[in-house]
């Protein structure tokens, strides 16, 4: 007999025998139209299949938000960047720049000519007439320095009592490693990322140091320590804050997958690991819970659960309009592409010329622009419609309905870069670095963590 939808759900197709068909046939109508249900529901569901199958194989990083390691090697990557007409390298009228020549340096070798470079004559007993100046910026011979503290003991002349002079806050062992030594081990483990091993390596290689990887680890544990209370004012600092950029992303912690979210303004930037990604995880935080500014985001549906403002990330949008455009070749998406980078084009020039806002006939035209073009982009993508017996749940929608649906929900967060220009066009600060250079979750990203260092 044939299987019902749930079993189809859970088992591979089985044809039907002709004996089968013969008694639906002498069963009627009916049962004629329920085979018939079947199979449109088969063909529906592998179309939506294939659907999805073809669009994850046109993906990359120019149109989702895959990373560019993910794109593979030899893939080619449509480049949207419009050509400048400008010719590559500097261009005219750009100042170059060199190694400044030092007023005082450190050391001065003079290079005497012995013989006259034309007849050969001696001129070791004439005076120098001028020069030509070089120099060459190196780096000192660097050895290891150690110095030997000594505590004396002195022995009272009135009672005899011996008392031993103090040592230095923090020199604790009989032999230890100073401040720049461990300050030097957690940037080259933190900031420049080098594993455990290398940086030790390194250590020895260059400096003559020795160290294991086992001490490296305790180092920065105290480190880590030591910060707590610097960390706990970066969490403040970013609760406070009027706009914030919130991201996650996967990360690597004893061999199993947490989360790091990220918190991040133009001055802080805070990361708290979890297991989990959404909700838990940011209540765990602790600053999104209360926060009253605004927080910029892409379309992960937790952190729309909180009261405050929101506004979306437009990068993310403007790749997932590539995606319609290039793969669904639907016009209203290049359209919107178009639309947002000329609103945001306008921010920046406004901004420029010393204004806190746009005119607001000019916000008014922005906002019917934006109406307009996602009519288009309703019409052109109509809501799906029920075929045969009605069926419980949601209807599946494609992808750009589903996109062009949220952009008509949430127009008041994808253009709050219009109306307020302390709200930024995308979400590319949440990618930044804690120094605020372009990227701020792919260096903590880019990092193993391990038992040793997952503090």
């Amino acid at each position: 007999m044939l299987l019902s939808m749930g079993e189809e759900k859970r088992q591979s197709f089985r044809r039907i025998s002709r004996e089968q068909m013969q008694s639906i046939y002498r069963a009627g109508p009916e049962a004629i139209f329920s085979l018939i249900d079947y199979l449109q529901d088969i063909i529906e569901s592998n179309a939506h299949r294939i659907e999805a199958l073809e669009q994850q194989r046109h993906t990359d990083s120019h149109n989702s938000s895959k990373p560019p390691s993910s794109d593979g090697i030899g893939r080619t990557i449509v480049q949207t960047r419009k050509a400048t007409g400008k010719k590559p390298g500097g261009q005219n009228g750009h100042k170059g720049s060199t190694l400044p020549f030092a007023e005082h340096p450190d050391q001065v070798v003079v290079h005497a000519p012995k013989r006259c470079g034309k007849c050969g004559g001696s001129l070791e007993a004439e005076a120098s007439i001028g020069y030509e100046r070089r120099q060459e910026v190196e780096l000192p011979p660097v050895k290891a320095q150690v110095t030997e503290h000594q505590a004396q003991i002195k022995a009272c002349r009135n009672c005899g009592t011996q008392t031993r002079g103090e040592f230095p806050v923090g020199l604790n062992s009989p032999m230890q490693y100073g401040t720049r030594i461990r300050a030097s081990l957690i940037y080259l483990k933190d900031y420049a990322l080098l594993p455990f091993q290398r940086s030790v390596e390194l250590m020895h290689d260059l400096f003559g140091v020795p160290i294991c990887a086992g001490t490296l680890a305790n180092i920065e544990q105290q480190c880590s320590a030591k910060l707590e209370a610097t960390v706990e004012l970066i969490k403040e600092s970013v609760r406070h804050a009027e706009v914030v950029h919130f991201d996650e992303t996967g990360i690597k912690i004893n061999g199993k997958l947490f989360w790091l979210h990220s918190a991040s303004t133009a001055r802080a930037s805070y990361y708290f690991p979890h297991a989990k990604r959404g909700t838990a995880a940011m209540d765990a935080m602790g600053i999104l819970p209360g926060f009253e500014g605004v927080a910029i985001h892409d379309f992960w549906f937790s952190y729309l659960g909180y009261s405050c403002a929101h506004a979306l990330c437009n990068a993310h949008l403007l790749r997932e309009l590539t995606f319609v455009w290039e793969e669904c070749h639907q016009k209203w998406a290049q359209g919107l592409i178009d639309a947002l980078l000329k609103w945001k084009k306008a921010v920046q020039q406004a901004h420029q010329m010393g204004r806190t806002a746009l005119g607001r006939w000019q916000i008014l035209q922005i906002e019917k622009e934006y109406r307009r073009i996602i009519l288009r982009g309703l019409l052109a993508n109509p809501p799906p419609q029920e075929t045969g017996a009605p069926k419980r749940g949601r209807k599946k929608k494609s992808k750009p309905r589903n996109l062009v649906e949220r952009l008509r929900d949430y127009s008041q967060e994808v253009l709050r870069f219009v109306h307020d220009f302390g709200v930024e066009f995308d979400n590319n600060a949440a990618l930044c670095s804690g120094f605020h250079n372009p990227q701020d979750l792919r260096m903590p990203a880019a990092r193993r963590v391990d038992r040793r260092s997952a503090a």
